[in-house]
């Protein structure tokens, strides 16, 4: 297993999870990062994104302000911090290691994915 994504869990509106991502130092420390989701029906889209040194971020529109993506690269880990959760956030959220130094939004940017941790938001 190259990724191993954990933090998942049942958590109501408005409430607060941090998703943690840990890798190898051969598949985390020099690569772009990000993370995923796929809520049920639907595709897999890019969530939020980090450079390989964490001077760079992106996110999607419905996430900002809400989510903080970031890392630590002497532990090989990757986070996001998700607050004020929605029902919309209900997903399986997914990390991935990017082919480059950077991290970008399409599924074919990276190489190496987690298994996968679900999200789920109660109202």
């Amino acid at each position: 297993v190259q990724l191993q994504a954990s933090g998942g869990g049942l958590v109501q509106a408005g409430g607060s999870l941090r998703l943690s991502c840990t890798g190898s130092r051969r598949t985390v420390s020099n690569n772009g990062m990000a993370w995923f989701r796929q809520a049920p029906g639907k595709e897999r889209q890019f969530v939020a994104g980090i450079s390989w040194n964490g001077d760079g971020t992106r996110y999607i529109d419905s996430v900002k302000g809400r989510f903080t993506i970031s890392r630590d690269r002497a532990k090989n880990t990757l986070y996001l911090q998700m607050n004020s959760l929605e029902l919309e956030d209900t997903a399986v959220y997914y990390c991935a290691a990017s082919r480059s130094s950077w991290a970008g939004s399409r599924e074919s940017d990276f190489l190496y994915w987690g298994q996968g941790t679900l999200v789920t938001v109660s109202s």
